[in-house]
């Protein structure tokens, strides 16, 4: 497909801890949805795209998530690891030198969906505008969410520009784990922790946030209870969470 990025990240760091007990003993990226775990599905999509190299940072447990992907041949894994917790701006802020000057897909680590009848990836592709976009981010419908409980994320004008929630406001759209960046949106950013979300809100204020919305299904895999409805749901469909 024409305009692939060249490289994408696996945000892999976190702690997991509302999955425990089963993140006691293993990287919540390696959790398995339908006996599979959700790094190595994100990764059969990255090669299906045509991706060439991943960066995949690690903190908790990451010799284990090195471990696992070692017998993988593509696409090309590379790690960024982490002393500290740099959470996921500043986590991909240190990747930085090993994605490269363009644009890159960034994936959270346990991000579980099934494509609509073109690959999510492909329309984030496809919808991508240097010119115009600093962040282009994958949304769901609020309501179609099934394990989140949260008042949503972003409201979202036809032609796709977004803006944050506002205080006491429900948002139709949650941001949905996967997302295309350019390296420029962290120009002036300090080495050490800090959110995507300020940077964000960097580029909605220079009008450079933008988003698609999803035509699958989308779900959120946080905590053991919402893992167990997101394989109900799974089983309902009749395929797992690899298949398209």
């Amino acid at each position: 497909m024409k305009g692939v990025p060249k490289t994408a990240m696996v945000l892999a760091a976190g702690l997991g801890q509302r999955m425990r007990p089963l993140t006691d003993n293993l990287p919540k990226p390696l959790v398995p949805v339908r006996g599979r775990p959700m790094l190595d599905t994100i990764l059969d999509r990255l090669e299906d795209l045509g991706v060439a190299k991943v960066v995949v940072n690690t903190f908790y447990l990451g010799e284990m998530i090195e471990q696992h992907i070692a017998g993988r041949k593509a696409p090309a894994v590379v790690f960024s690891r982490e002393e500290d917790l740099l959470e996921t701006g500043g986590g991909i802020r240190k990747a930085l030198p090993l994605l490269g000057e363009e644009a890159f897909l960034a994936l959270n680590g346990d991000v579980c969906w099934l494509d609509g009848h073109t690959p999510a990836l492909r329309r984030l592709v496809a919808a991508w505008d240097p010119e115009k976009m600093d962040a282009l981010l994958l949304l769901h419908p609020t309501a179609f969410a099934l394990g989140y409980e949260g008042n949503g994320d972003y409201v979202m004008t036809p032609d796709g520009r977004l803006r944050r929630r506002r205080e006491r406001e429900v948002a139709p759209f949650i941001y949905a784990g996967i997302q295309i960046l350019h390296p420029r949106l962290f120009e002036g950013t300090a080495e050490g922790s800090f959110s995507l979300n300020e940077l964000y809100d960097k580029a909605q204020e220079a009008e450079r946030l933008w988003g698609i919305r999803h035509d699958g299904e989308w779900y959120h895999v946080g905590t053991p209870e919402s893992l167990r409805e997101v394989e109900d749901a799974l089983h309902h469909f009749g395929r797992s969470s690899a298949q398209t």
